[in-house]
């Protein structure tokens, strides 16, 4: 780990009236993402020092990301997000400059991506930001292969499926390109915030999965607001064209939609580097020192009256290894505190402490070591307690 800046200097930010959270909680965008190497940084700042042809830039990143990822190419974009964007445009235009420029008018073009209606989130706007229509196919307790099939028409541009914990009667990764495949179709896969583990980057396109995207500001470390789209070579190639900058004519005077989500020289040096860097890290000491966080913070937890902790380890496909977190529950009714009150008290008081915890789906708060720096472990236990102390 290497030493930063204690984050109780506040610098920038108490010149700027906003006070820094101590991240319990994870990558989330939410919260910054997560802290970029002073390798990263430096490379950005020399980034800024110079003008660049963006296209040749984009292209040359795209050849790097592959070579990594061992796809058959790539492209760097300003989040996962907007590699979601690309790869639906992508797969409605292919290489036609007049429909990349028309978008997201979709008029005559294959403008459908079957999805699981279990899998409808707030992250498929981000498809649906390019005109393509969304066919639910299955209900909320299961999908069947015959009703993906029956959704497949001339009009049907993709497949699309979101990678989360895997929930009962939802369709396999593994049926659904299948199925794509079967019916000469792509599938474009959202896997954010699927590394660690460090294999995932080639893990789904060597399943068969065509697109894919990734967020380059979790675990790889990068800028917050980059992403990579990977995938097949002329699908890469196609959601390039309605990207910014791109490397494919269209008319002139015509922007694709990808105007709206350009990405600039510092976030592409900086993605680059930041995945490198990532490629050498050593994963099973980051690995080693979540659980280590993780035990200590469970162990001193559970000393608390009315409060359980245990570290929580999920070990399961397409996510074969996730990183330990602690899941907390309080007896409310015997501390005086219910668990929604003991997470406003750690984000509002200081020092701030970020952590996990969605009531409408479950009662537990979770604690995630992964963008703790050394030693802040025990200033979050050591709040909890003082919260809860008679």
């Amino acid at each position: 780990m290497v030493n930063r800046l204690n984050r109780f200097r506040l610098g920038i930010y108490e010149e700027l009236g906003v006070r820094p959270i101590i991240n319990a909680g994870g990558t989330f965008t939410y919260l910054g993402g997560s802290m970029m190497e002073p390798e990263v940084l430096a490379a950005m700042n020399d980034a800024a020092k110079h003008f660049v042809d963006m296209a040749e830039l984009a292209k040359r990143a795209g050849e790097i990301v592959a070579e990594i990822t061992g796809a058959g190419a790539g492209l760097v974009t300003s989040g996962a997000a907007a590699s979601l964007a690309f790869a639906a445009a992508g797969c409605m235009t292919g290489m036609d400059p007049a429909k990349v420029a028309r978008l997201p008018d979709t008029t005559g073009m294959k403008n459908e991506i079957v999805v699981q209606r279990k899998h409808r989130n707030p992250h498929d706007h981000h498809l649906r930001v390019t005109g393509v229509k969304l066919v639910e196919v299955g209900d909320m307790f299961r999908t069947s292969s015959w009703e993906v099939e029956a959704a497949i028409n001339e009009r049907t541009a993709a497949l699309v499926y979101f990678i989360y914990d895997p929930m009962p009667g939802t369709l396999s990764l593994e049926k659904n390109i299948e199925l794509a495949h079967a019916h000469n179709l792509p599938i474009i896969v959202d896997a954010a915030a699927e590394v660690p583990p460090f294999e995932n980057l080639r893990n789904f396109t060597d399943m068969g999965v065509d697109l894919v995207a990734f967020s380059g500001g979790k675990a790889i470390l990068g800028p917050n607001d980059t992403g990579i789209l990977i995938g097949r070579k002329d699908l890469i190639e196609a959601s390039s064209m309605n990207a910014f900058p791109e490397d494919y004519p269209k008319p002139f005077g015509a922007f694709g939609i990808g105007r709206t989500m350009k990405v600039s020289k510092e976030q592409i040096v900086g993605l680059v580097v930041a995945l490198k860097r990532y490629a050498k890290r050593d994963h099973k000491a980051d690995m080693n020192r979540w659980k280590k966080m993780a035990e200590f913070m469970a162990r001193e937890l559970n000393v608390i009256p009315n409060m359980k902790a245990s570290v929580v380890i999920l070990e399961q496909n397409p996510r074969p290894i996730c990183i330990p977190k602690i899941e907390v529950s309080i007896d409310e009714r015997a501390s005086g505190m219910s668990a929604s009150e003991l997470v406003k008290r750690l984000i509002t008081e200081e020092p701030r402490i970020a952590v996990v915890h969605w009531p409408s789906y479950h009662r537990s708060i979770y604690l995630n070591p992964q963008c703790l720096l050394d030693g802040e472990e025990k200033i979050v236990v050591n709040r909890i307690k003082s919260i809860l102390s008679p």
